[in-house]
């Protein structure tokens, strides 16, 4: 690396996977208690060892709201670490559509809800698509400022929210070094080279 250059990492963990049931056949009552009960749900115990997290050096981690972002900070680094709590990381809401009679699979609730609130179909008394994509720019900011200040920054958050930070930090000049896909506990890593000022 040019020594008139540091690089400033994102690292960017999906938290682990929910204690929830999801088998069997939900009706519309059952699948909107499903997104309740996994929103408040524990996590499965997990190791993760990821060579590239330097977990020595970890003092601060950003996560959401939601307990199961918190739950795994906490597993991760332990708990002398300070966690960052803020709403800005919350994963996009889902709102499930009125379909009375019917008794189908979590899954086909959980993706047809998705799709219409992509389509902006299903967003009442929720967040907008639109909305969702704005505080992912907004997280994807906030993210940088720290990563400037300390080199290294962390968050614990959501797979979509995850996703879309990318995004954003892509088009700040991010560059994607570790792609870790968008299971449980899926590990990115976005790094950004800067010139030193001090350097002369």
């Amino acid at each position: 690396m040019n020594p008139a250059e540091s690089t400033h990492r994102i690292f960017l963990i999906r938290h682990a996977k929910p204690k929830v049931a999801r088998n069997g056949l939900f009706d519309v009552k059952a699948a909107r208690q499903y997104i309740v009960d996994y929103d408040t749900a524990q996590v499965e115990k997990f190791v993760l060892q990821h060579e590239a997290i330097p977990h020595k050096q970890i003092k601060q981690v950003y996560c959401s709201t939601l307990v199961r972002s918190q739950l795994t900070a906490r597993a991760i680094f332990g708990e002398e670490v300070e966690l960052k709590i803020d709403h800005t990381f919350r994963e996009f809401e889902r709102r499930i559509i009125s379909l009375p009679w019917l008794r189908l699979p979590i899954r086909f609730w959980l993706l047809s809800a998705r799709l219409l609130w992509f389509l902006g179909f299903n967003s009442r008394d929720i967040e907008t698509f639109r909305q969702a994509r704005a505080r992912a720019k907004q997280a994807a900011e906030l993210l940088e400022q720290d990563a400037r200040q300390n080199k290294t920054t962390i968050l614990v958050a959501h797979g979509l929210l995850n996703s879309f930070i990318r995004r954003e930090l892509k088009r700040l000049g991010w560059q994607a070094s570790i792609k870790g896909g968008n299971s449980f506990l899926a590990v990115h890593m976005m790094e950004k080279a800067e010139l030193n000022k001090n350097v002369v």
